[in-house]
């Protein structure tokens, strides 16, 4: 499998509000950055759009490091929340409805045929990926 690094981030202004996502993949010394925008959006669905959108960039299966500053993402891969929701019908531990459950099973989806790495990054600090992809965000967000 091919070897792919990816940067997201998700912005929101006045949260909910006017949201931008963007992501930087890199492979084989190649750089890409993918940015978009939506009206009416929370910070939470613009981390996740941003995956979405990264991942489905690529062309085929791949071996992918995946950093985000987004604890809500990445601890749902990583403290395997899933099974829980899933095992209770994608409610959640206070027994209401998972939020964004339809960008969750989309990322379900466009992750299956890859082998990824979440990795949890701190946001807004010294990393010039996740500081672009936040730059990235914030512009698409401030366009509408």
């Amino acid at each position: 499998m091919e070897k792919v690094i990816i940067y997201t981030d998700g912005s929101c202004l006045n949260n909910p509000g006017k949201g931008g996502w963007a992501c930087i993949l890199m492979h084989n010394g190649k750089y890409k950055e993918l940015s978009g925008a939506e009206e009416n959006t929370t910070n939470n669905r613009m981390e996740m759009k941003a995956i979405i959108e990264a991942i489905k960039a690529l062309k085929k299966p791949c071996e992918v490091e995946l950093y985000s500053d987004s604890a809500y993402v990445i601890n749902a891969f990583n403290q395997n929340w899933f099974d829980s929701w899933i095992k209770n019908n994608w409610k959640n531990s206070q027994k209401k409805p998972v939020l964004n459950y339809d960008l969750w099973m989309e990322m379900l989806d466009v992750i299956k045929p890859h082998k990824i790495k979440f990795c949890k990054v701190k946001g807004h600090s010294d990393n010039v990926y996740n500081n672009r992809c936040d730059e990235l965000a914030r512009g698409e967000a401030s366009k509408l």
